[in-house]
């Protein structure tokens, strides 16, 4: 099928703003409180004065020389102004529905949402909306952090399982549901190998894939996961799951130099007849420079007939 490469860029969202980037960091508004962290791929130079980020910071992640956890992440501590909250709330808005998220600070520099997948969000829900089926499309969301893409699924009417391996981090999505007025998401807190291997096994079938591996991960008893290593028997695994007449895969990858076109090609063996898109996900700071965040492929392939629902791209 056609395939294409795109540029998504993130644009607008209220309760989201890329100030400024460069010198490897990156300013950020999420809803009243500007943040200041570390961002590798920002390796042009500031448009605001040091000062002027200083002025306008919030809460300033600095690094700890030399400390990296686990997973590959640099460990670190925050700086904070006295009117700085340890954690506080942002909205997303999809179609007629309306997602929270909770945010915090954790010791790895993350804040619990990652803006750009918006653009991903607005895909999933347009997808599932656009599903020509009797019953609810059965959407599966791997490495699935604090559901933003299970509330997108899920607010488009989709039955979806949410699957992570960190406990705390499912609490967190938990809590983000209940704080989206949704209910009866599925949670599954396990090592994803294991999970969709006995899926594969009990024959199960999906309408929809969400795939958002780390480059470096651990199970709940310690199981390893290394996007090298693993992807090949993940895409393997979510073929033998997809269903044959209705189906979309979102696909995403944090690894810093893997091209999109390595998206392209995992979906290409997994899901030869779909269409398919590929590219890079990036937003817009305040003097329109593009900060590239992740790479994705997204697929699909629906049976219209008898289909009178709108499919409608948004991407912002």
């Amino acid at each position: 099928m056609d395939s294409s490469i795109k540029l998504l860029s993130l644009k607008t969202w209220t309760d989201y703003e890329l100030i400024d980037s460069g010198d490897y960091e990156k300013l950020e508004k999420y809803g009243k409180y500007v943040l200041r962290r570390p961002e590798p791929q920002a390796v042009w130079r500031k448009t605001l004065s040091d000062h002027e980020w200083e002025k306008l910071t919030d809460a300033w992640f600095k690094k700890t020389k030399g400390s990296v956890n686990k997973d590959g992440h640099e460990n670190g501590e925050w700086s904070l102004s006295k009117q700085m909250p340890g954690q506080w709330n942002v909205s997303y808005y999809l179609k007629n529905s309306q997602i929270r998220f909770r945010l915090g600070l954790t010791g790895f520099k993350h804040v619990g949402i990652f803006p750009e997948q918006a653009l991903n969000w607005d895909y999933i829900y347009d997808s599932v909306s656009r599903i020509n089926s009797p019953e609810a499309p059965k959407v599966l969301n791997l490495f699935a952090y604090t559901g933003g893409a299970s509330m997108a699924a899920k607010s488009a009417g989709a039955d979806v399982t949410h699957v992570d391996s960190v406990k705390q981090v499912l609490t967190w999505a938990r809590g983000n549901m209940e704080s989206s007025n949704q209910r009866d998401i599925r949670w599954v807190c396990e090592d994803v190998m294991k999970f969709i291997r006995r899926e594969t096994k009990r024959g199960n079938r999906y309408q929809g894939i969400i795939l958002d591996p780390p480059a470096y991960g651990r199970g709940p008893q310690g199981e390893k996961w290394q996007l090298e290593e693993n992807i090949s028997e993940l895409m393997s695994c979510c073929r033998s799951l997809s269903d044959d007449k209705n189906f979309f895969c979102v696909l995403n990858l944090y690894s810093m130099g893997f091209s999109s076109l390595i998206a392209e090609n995992l979906l290409k063996d997994s899901f030869p007849k779909t269409d398919i898109e590929y590219g890079e996900l990036c937003i817009h700071d305040k003097s329109d420079r593009k900060l590239p965040l992740s790479v994705f492929g997204r697929c699909s392939t629906f049976d219209t007939s008898n289909n009178n629902n709108q499919h409608i791209i948004n991407l912002l």
